[in-house]
């Protein structure tokens, strides 16, 4: 299918350069415009000195009880802007927030007649706001994007329709603005998958592209995009793309596999590093599989050597092995089907040696990738620098600091790797367990990385692991925290904090 696009797009690109995008300005000590701050990487400004001990009684400047959500700060100037919602009446909501004070400026709420369908961790309010310093953009899977100025005047809104079937994975994608268009990724909306590009200025679309028919939809993405020159790049369960901004076409593509397309890319150097993680091929959830004889052993009662559906249903999976608090069981019952290849209503050893092969298949997948940015249609065996499959982080995106590439995995691993040759310098436990799902970011040399359980463990960039703080808010942390003006901003489940030397 053809990507469509109005002509109202020649109009707004006329012109256009990409230095006109606010990914070439000068960096700024008071801005962090959206998820992860300049163009998603997590790093910032340049002299920035936020503190490196901080609690609820140590460095704090100002605390604020908020709603709901799991979005992350955006900051410009004075003002933060984040999101939330609240069950009762089905309310989506909009805050700008003093940086000064902690005081609440505007609230914008919303009523919807229902929130998307998510998983037991997700929520309705993920996604992370955007801005230009004019207007700010929000956007909820369940209404769609919302355009405000910075006094909270509405400017336009771009109702959208609430998928109807459930993203396991949740609807995290944050909207990204590149000159005068604000991009989109919709590719988790699994009955209607699209990038879409909207004017900034009216909300109208300039131009979407919907995934040609032949390719199929084989898994979702909660990635936000990226900008690359005249490019914006996303990633989805099948591939990492990169599409033309002034028209939605599709320039080239690397092909991942079956893959989770939770994490945001990065890119240094025109090479983007991704992280492709599997749940299937998650070595953890594997591990659950006990080989035949153990399995009949356990559970094939009237002992014939082969294991029924209700048999089946006495074992117990958990989905995420290695953080139980977060984890679902599902029961083999539940898998049958996937498992009896020749649909007699049993599993046996043949079947369940496929099915180990099967899993296996998806863990060559995944891996944290560098590829060359570049060329045209499938750039797959030519643009592959390097790769590793080890340790992989799941919702949290990597980060590239320093000519070093960090990756934090569920229940507090740490890899570093030489970002141009993929050389594993260390990889190591934090002491901090549990999931993460908040994102690394760098400042002053340093790195700061929120477990779920509310551990900010800031460390050393360097080629060796050197922790300075273990920083407990004993709070859910689930956005990245954001850094100006020698300040962290961390939400967690409860608050905003805004930490700074005092």
């Amino acid at each position: 299918m053809k990507p469509s696009f109005h002509v109202v797009s020649l109009l707004i690109f006329s012109g256009m350069l990409i230095h006109n995008s606010v990914f070439a300005q000068k960096p700024e000590t008071n801005i962090w415009s959206g998820f992860r701050g300049e163009n998603c990487a997590g790093v910032a400004s340049p002299n920035q000195n936020p503190p490196i001990f901080f609690n609820k009684d140590q460095n704090i400047i100002w605390k604020l009880a908020l709603p709901e959500g799991h979005s992350s700060p955006c900051i410009w100037g004075d003002n933060i802007f984040i999101s939330g919602y609240q069950e009762e009446g089905r309310q989506l909501k909009m805050l700008c927030i003093s940086r000064k004070n902690g005081a609440i400026i505007w609230e914008e709420k919303i009523s919807v007649e229902a929130f998307e369908k998510f998983n037991p961790v997700s929520n309705p309010a993920t996604a992370t706001p955007t801005t230009d310093g004019e207007r700010v953009y929000f956007y909820f899977c369940s209404f769609g994007l919302i355009c405000y100025d910075f006094n909270g005047r509405l400017q336009w809104e771009l109702r959208m329709q609430v998928p109807k079937s459930k993203n396991n994975n949740g609807i995290g994608a944050s909207p990204v603005i590149a000159g005068k268009l604000l991009i989109l990724n919709c590719l988790g909306h699994l009955n209607d998958p699209r990038i879409l590009a909207i004017n900034k200025y009216d909300g109208k679309t300039v131009w979407e592209y919907s995934l040609p028919e032949k390719e199929g939809y084989n898994g979702n993405s909660s990635s936000t995009p990226v900008i690359y020159k005249d490019q914006v790049i996303i990633y989805r369960s099948e591939d990492v793309a990169g599409y033309n901004l002034l028209n939605g076409d599709l320039i080239w593509r690397f092909a991942i596999g079956d893959t989770d397309a939770i994490g945001t890319p990065v890119i240094q150097k025109d090479i983007l590093y991704l992280v492709a993680y599997s749940t299937r091929g998650n070595p953890d959830m594997r591990a659950q599989f006990q080989n035949y004889k153990e399995l009949t052993s356990k559970y094939d009662k009237n002992r014939d050597l082969m294991i029924d559906k209700n048999e089946a249903k006495d074992f117990q999976v958990l989905t995420y092995p290695e953080m139980p608090e977060i984890s679902t069981k599902n029961s083999l019952a539940n898998l049958f089907g996937t498992f009896d290849k020749n649909k007699d209503e049993l599993i046996d050893s043949t079947e369940w040696k496929s099915m180990d092969e099967y899993f296996g298949s998806f863990y060559s997948k995944q891996g944290l990738k560098a590829i060359k940015i570049g060329g045209q249609g499938d750039i797959s065996l030519n643009n592959y620098l390097w790769g590793n499959s080890d340790q992989i982080s799941h919702i949290s995106s990597p980060l590239c600091f320093n000519n070093r590439i960090y990756m934090i995995r569920d229940g507090g691993i740490i890899s570093c790797f030489q970002s141009e040759s993929g050389r594993l310098l260390y990889r190591e436990r934090l002491g901090a367990t549990g999931a993460y799902f908040s994102s690394p970011v760098a400042a002053n040399g340093k790195i700061y990385i929120a477990s779920r359980n509310g551990i900010v463990t800031v460390f050393e960039a360097g080629d060796n692991l050197k922790i300075l703080a273990k920083n407990d808010l004993k709070e859910l942390i689930t956005g990245t925290p954001a850094v100006v003006d020698n300040k962290l901003y961390i939400r967690t489940d409860k608050a905003l904090y805004a930490f700074g030397e005092r």
